[in-house]
């Protein structure tokens, strides 16, 4: 383990988080993953930037295929959609997809810094795998899929995560104590956060 670890480390791969997965701003700290969805017409596969700051999904990507591209247009769009400046931690399992040359040179270019989990360590993406578990307990599990076919179920994921921002009431503590409900984009409007 600690030579894969090193190897790792001198390729640029190091675990920069030390368990803290809170950000103070939006655009400081994002998380990423993908999830497979399986229905009877066959599987399609999500690729989200989920922002620390509020767990808004701020980015995502929609395919049928688990690949590169899937992965690497969710994080351009998070990337592009941050005010010029910006220089995110982003953050990764350990997987193939997050260790390839155009990976880092997208990473690169906009300034974010690389992060991936330990091998073996799931409590290192639970951010985004909460925010799977969500998307599979409300909009997933206790449909039937049947005669849904790949586009229209990717149509009504894309609509249900822009309800997810928009329209799913969220709570959020209060200092001193308590808990606010309020919708993830209405929040950021609230608090005058243009992101």
């Amino acid at each position: 383990p600690r030579e894969r670890a090193l190897a790792r480390r001198e390729a640029g791969e190091d675990f920069r988080l030390a368990h803290d997965f809170s950000a103070a701003a939006p655009g400081e700290l994002a998380v990423t993953d993908v999830t497979e969805f399986s229905i009877p017409a066959g599987k399609v596969y999500l690729s989200p930037v989920i922002d620390c700051f509020d767990g808004e999904p701020a980015s995502w990507s929609i395919s049928g295929h688990p690949d590169k591209a899937l992965c690497e247009g969710s994080l351009a769009g998070y990337l592009e959609g941050l005010p010029e400046g910006a220089s995110p931690l982003v953050h990764s399992d350990g997987g193939a997809l997050y260790r390839t040359a155009s990976w880092k040179a997208l990473c690169a270019s906009h300034g974010a810094t690389r992060s991936m989990s330990r091998k073996a360590c799931c409590p290192d993406n639970a951010r985004a795998e909460g925010f799977f578990g969500a998307v599979k307990e409300e909009f997933f599990y206790g449909r039937d899929w049947t005669g849904c076919s790949l586009k229209r179920f990717s149509e009504e994921l894309d609509g249900y995560l822009h309800w997810y921002v928009e329209g799913r009431l969220k709570g959020f503590g209060r200092p001193g104590g308590g808990v606010d409900y309020e919708t993830i984009a209405g929040r950021r409007r609230r608090l005058g956060l243009g992101l």
